[in-house]
């Protein structure tokens, strides 16, 4: 019989100008990207969380401390791949995930299916298993005001 566990995650990162934006593995271009230690993937952190924690593993910051001098601009994808052969390691398969962004923009049409490949990607699974969507806050909160951007993911694993 088949053991399933889920787990919850979130991240939020300030908008500032001079950074790139990175969402998802996926640059995109705008005037302010997400300040943080590493490329400030909130997409990417949120599920790195969300897959620790189903797998009952400490999280994103304990793993990756923002602390490190060697995790300066890392790329987020790799942090999520390496957060995942951890999991693996334990006997845990991906079942799905789902990533929400929180904010008032951009727009990720344009870019979801991409997003959807390179998260996929990372977790070694078919982007069928990874859903990749946005919402807003009618301008309510720090996303409202385009201040930042959140996210929001669940991961569903079994072993």
């Amino acid at each position: 019989m088949s053991e399933y566990r889920v787990g919850m995650g979130f991240d939020a990162h300030a908008l500032e100008e001079g950074v790139p934006l990175v969402l998802g593995g996926v640059r995109i271009e705008h005037l302010r990207g997400l300040a943080g230690h590493s490329d400030g993937d909130v997409l990417a952190h949120a599920l790195t969380d969300a897959l620790l924690g189903a797998a009952g593993l400490e999280d994103i910051g304990a793993l990756f401390p923002s602390g490190d001098p060697k995790l300066a601009g890392a790329d987020s994808l790799q942090l999520l791949a390496q957060a995942w052969e951890r999991i693996q390691a334990q006997g845990w398969e991906l079942a799905n995930a789902d990533v929400v962004l929180i904010g008032e923009e951009p727009r990720l049409a344009p870019y979801r299916d991409e997003m959807r490949r390179r998260l996929a990607a990372a977790l070694d699974v078919g982007p069928e298993r990874v859903a990749v969507r946005a919402t807003t806050t009618d301008g309510l909160g720090f996303t409202g005001r385009s201040e930042g951007l959140a996210a929001q993911a669940v991961a569903l694993l079994r072993r």
